[in-house]
């Protein structure tokens, strides 16, 4: 087994999981400090549907390839729990929504967002 572990890079050390600084967003109130705090700091909404496999393959992705050193303040919807708050992103900051979507809020409004594999492709540092 020791062969098979080398040639995979299979270990059996446990991983260390990177955690993100996500905040949870769950009300609509939450959208107006969003926008308030996007003057000052460039705000990042991952609406993230928990039910579909595409989308928990591009978080994982986002996850293990984000920057921690990044300045953004970012927050995760659940998209399925507050469906809601989803529809008041896409209105509020007029984007058509997707799942899994990122957006980039500068100055009060949506400067960039992606969908799908998109997310992972999106240069982050060039909006902060």
């Amino acid at each position: 087994m020791g062969l098979l572990n080398k040639l995979f890079n299979i270990s059996s050390e446990p991983k260390e999981e990177k955690v993100l600084p996500w905040q949870a967003l769950t009300d609509v109130n939450q959208l107006n400090e969003i926008e308030k705090r996007s003057m000052s700091k460039t705000q990042l909404i991952f609406k993230h549907s928990t039910r579909c496999g595409i989308s928990r393959m591009v978080m994982n992705q986002f996850v293990s390839m984000y920057d921690l050193d990044i300045n953004v303040d970012l927050y995760y919807l659940d998209l399925l729990n507050y469906r809601e708050v989803s529809n008041e992103v896409g209105y509020k900051f007029q984007v058509l929504h997707q799942s899994p979507q990122l957006l980039v809020i500068r100055n009060g409004v949506a400067v960039a967002h992606a969908s799908h594999s998109a997310i992972n492709e999106m240069q982050l540092t060039k909006f902060v």
